[in-house]
């Protein structure tokens, strides 16, 4: 695959690049990772941020339910702890921010800014008390489930599992306060992984435009975890009649990008559990719990036997969501360092972004189309996110 060229660099260069997950902290806490180091496996560092102008990363603050059941809010600060030691370490290269203006003023300031989003509703172990505590040391977007369902909304993960206890509606009472306290907060409502009727459920309930962190559309890859067409133009809409609407931020892994893929990946699905589950076994007697980041190596271990889909397949699905929903609703979120190393061919790192805008202008889409996908689109949601904040909280200091 060759480099981009001159245009799609400069296009690159003068966007402001906004990635809305990566799952690094993981790294961070597990491995001692520190974002100056080589990538070592993984697929974002400080100089493939650079390197790909990356302007601003979410990281993902995702607690394991199975492997930290009991300790969801402990882990919960030692990963966001990780992430402001990242940038207490490289000053000069990174800041710590928290709205809107903040990646704007980083980015004009050439340092790479630091987000955080919280992967799943389990994290506030049903306490509003929490999620305002959360938001206060910076997290500004909660995706409501993980692939688990919790006490209080609903996941794609488990929604056919009639072994586990799932809401009515999609969300419960207290989801719904949930919601609207992420409105008030001015904390993005993330739907990325919940159940079609928790999507559903949620639409009707914000004040706030939605966001999907890190999805794809089902159209092109037939995964419940992915959006349907219906879900997708329901988007524009989120937020009310006087919002411009949500965005949907791509996810890169192969399996939720590619038809084919997934279908391999389904067949060998078995064979990776049986693995996983005799080192959990073999961990257990040595009087340990396997790690996230053992079991991360042994599933792309089995993984990389898949043959990788091409780059159009990530184009495809962005093109996807602009066609159905506009390319004023669609954004990247690349699940970095999440996805067993499964990304489409040609995409490593964040240092290969700009292989992307150079496919999407082969595409036909403008400089400022391209722009958009990168991070305006993002930008405009967060701001409006910001702006019905100000506004919720206005109102409850008069009442």
């Amino acid at each position: 695959m060759t480099a981009p060229s001159l245009r799609a660099s400069e296009v690159q260069k003068s966007a402001i690049v906004i990635d809305t997950h990566a799952d690094t902290p993981q790294r961070f806490v597990d491995e001692e990772f520190d974002l100056a180091d080589p990538l070592n496996g993984g697929q974002l560092n400080l100089d493939s941020a650079v390197d790909g102008s990356l302007g601003a990363e979410f990281f993902s603050i995702w607690v394991d339910p199975k492997h930290y059941r009991g300790q969801y809010a402990r882990r919960t600060l030692e990963l966001i702890d990780s992430v402001q030691r990242q940038v207490a370490r490289h000053p000069d290269r990174m800041e710590f921010v928290a709205s809107a203006e903040g990646v704007v003023n980083a980015y004009r300031a050439r340092r790479f800014a630091a987000l955080m989003g919280i992967e799943g509703g389990h994290s506030i172990e049903n306490s509003l008390a929490l999620l305002r505590q959360y938001y206060a040391l910076g997290v500004r977007y909660m995706t409501l489930a993980w692939s688990n369902s919790n006490d209080w909304a609903d996941s794609s993960g488990d929604v056919e599992d009639a072994s586990v206890r799932h809401t009515k509606e999609g969300l419960t009472e207290f989801g719904v306060e949930v919601v609207r306290e992420m409105n008030q907060l001015g904390m993005m409502v993330d739907i990325s992984h919940v159940a079609d009727r928790t999507f559903y459920r949620t639409q009707q309930v914000t004040r706030a435009p939605l966001i999907a962190s890190h999805s794809g559309a089902r159209a092109l890859c037939d995964h419940p975890r992915n959006m349907s067409d219906d879900m997708l133009r329901a988007m524009t809409g989120s937020g009310g009649a006087a919002s411009k609407g949500g965005v949907v931020q791509v996810n890169f892994f192969s399996g939720f990008i590619s038809q084919e893929y997934r279908d391999a990946f389904k067949e060998l699905r078995p064979e990776i559990d049986v693995a996983v589950a005799g080192a959990e076994e073999s961990a257990q007697r040595a009087g340990r719990a396997l790690t996230y980041a053992e079991e991360e190596r042994i599933r792309r271990h089995y993984m990389d036997r898949i043959v990788r889909p091409p780059l159009s397949t990530l184009i495809d699905q962005i093109d996807h969501v602009a066609h159905v929903a506009g390319v004023e609703h669609v954004g990247l979120g690349s699940d970095f360092d999440g996805v067993h190393g499964q990304l489409p061919a040609g995409i490593d790192s964040a240092a290969d972004l700009p292989k992307i805008t150079e496919a999407l202008l082969g595409r036909g889409y403008s400089p400022e189309d391209c722009r958009k996908i990168l991070g305006g689109n993002l930008l405009r949601v967060f701001r409006e996110i910001e702006a019905v904040s100000s506004g919720l909280r206005t109102a409850a200091r008069v009442r």
